[in-house]
């Protein structure tokens, strides 16, 4: 980055709080603590301070602070951190102070983050997972991106690289010192070998199913039907609050609404679509389209059905994705009478049950019975989908694009080699290429048009 001034943020959550972190990383961070409490602790050791307006001499706050040199801090840069109180006049006050200081700055978004990577203390990956980690819901997302955050992918993109090197160094010297004696006649062999070795590896990091991208953003599970089926209901309760508008007017709900939840420990988002029927009004038509591609997108579809008015709304479940699950869910058994052969005594407590469609479950959406059972089938049907998941390296499209790349390259530098007389400089451009996809997967090179789109997701302060 072109500026370097010291920055300074509040780096804990939103004030009023019991205590409060206020961090300063550049050159200036060692004056800023001598201005604000006269001294600099030792390294790495709370001292407890007070805390000076160093204009008026006026003391804010005791504070414990903190004092980290480079090259041995966060940033890699000189780092300083004052644990205050956290009141907002406090804040404000040390905050004020701070500006006040040549050269310092309030950072912006992600910048002590993007100052670490750029003094090579995180590469983009563990960026990435740092970020994950920030935004997690859930206990499986959390495991996955502190995985990423201490080097799940970029420690073994690092080692990719490192072996794709030794192999264009090889191909390299029997280009470069052919006509040496000392030099072997046949380098491109074990080159090749190192780069068929590779190329499997890399092949089987991709074929995960795309577990860990899905894992990162959430299943999706679409609630779908006939209009007045009882979907905007199930959704409210699959959400616990009133996410949705609920109406006895069938075409209510017209555009897809979504809710992301936790069940089971696993993240899945919920779409409440409109009721599926042929229509005349074209706002209701587009919400059917809506629908259906939604539904087509999803991982698993509800498909909702009222069968206390079978003949009515009951209608054959239409096959939105060849790809994910169809469930059948009976909705509104507490309007069916006791004479209804289909649900007649203790129906409302049936267990979801696997039949023609595939699995079928009865509730009442509106009274709660048989939605425990629902959350359960839900929270294993996840349990099942990530099994294996949460150890995938792939967590992120840009990560798969880094690797197709590299495999792509690898592929071509394969088949070269494979042929009776290989072109040398055409397996170690291949090399290269590869090598590079690598570069850009930890951020080593040709980056900068994605740094600004992740730094600007994190919070100030980190």
């Amino acid at each position: 980055m072109a500026d370097r001034s010291t920055i300074f943020a509040l780096s804990s959550g939103r004030p009023p709080a019991a205590i409060a972190v206020v961090r300063v990383s550049g050159s200036q961070a060692r004056i800023a603590l001598e201005r604000l409490i006269g001294r600099v602790p030792q390294p790495r050791k709370a001292a407890l301070a007070r805390v000076h307006d160093p204009a008026s001499g006026e003391a804010i706050d005791e504070a414990l602070a903190l004092w980290f040199p480079a090259p041995h801090s966060e940033t890699g840069e000189d780092v300083a951190e004052l644990q205050l109180h956290g009141g907002l006049a406090v804040i404000a006050s040390v905050l004020k102070a701070l500006a006040a200081i040549e050269g310092c700055r309030l950072a912006e978004p992600g910048e002590f983050t993007r100052r670490a990577f750029e003094n090579g203390k995180l590469d983009l990956t563990a960026v990435e997972g740092l970020g994950d980690l920030i935004f997690a819901e859930t206990p499986a997302q959390r495991r996955q991106a502190f995985r990423q955050l201490k080097g799940l992918i970029g420690d073994r993109a690092e080692a990719w690289r490192r072996r794709l090197i030794e192999a264009l160094a090889l191909v390299e010297a029997r280009i470069d010192f052919s006509d040496e004696a000392d030099v072997p006649e046949d380098l491109i062999a074990p080159a090749a070998e190192i780069t068929r070795g590779l190329r499997d590896e890399i092949s089987v990091a991709l074929a995960d199913g795309h577990r860990g991208e899905r894992l990162r953003d959430g299943l999706l599970v679409a609630i779908a039907g006939p209009p007045n089926a009882g979907k905007s209901t199930l959704f409210n309760r699959l959400a616990r609050r009133e996410a949705a508008i609920v109406s006895p007017y069938a075409g209510t709900t017209r555009d897809v609404i979504e809710v992301h939840l936790d069940i089971g420990g696993f993240p899945m988002t919920v779409l409440d679509t409109a009721g599926i029927r042929d229509s005349a009004d074209p706002v209701e038509q587009e919400g059917v389209r809506r629908a259906r591609a939604r539904a087509a997108e999803a991982d698993l579809v509800l498909w909702v059905t009222d069968v206390s008015a079978e003949s009515r709304t009951c209608r054959p479940m239409p096959k939105f994705s060849d790809d994910a699950p169809h469930w059948v869910i009976e909705n509104k058994i507490d309007l069916v009478k006791q004479s209804t052969p289909a649900l007649a005594s203790g129906g409302a407590r049936r267990a979801p049950r696997k039949d023609e469609h595939g699995f079928t479950c009865s509730l009442s959406a509106t009274k709660g019975e048989g939605v425990d059972a629902l959350f359960a089938a839900l929270a294993q049907f996840a349990n099942d989908y990530f099994a294996g998941g949460e150890t995938a390296v792939v967590t992120r499209a840009r990560h798969r694009r880094a690797l197709e790349e590299t495999v792509a390259a690898l592929d071509r530098a394969v088949a070269e080699t494979a042929i009776s007389t290989p072109r040398e400089e055409l397996i170690a451009e291949e090399l290269r290429q590869a090598t590079s996809a690598l570069g850009r997967l930890t951020g080593r090179i040709d980056v900068e048009d994605v740094l600004d789109k992740i730094f600007r997701d994190f919070c100030i302060g980190k």
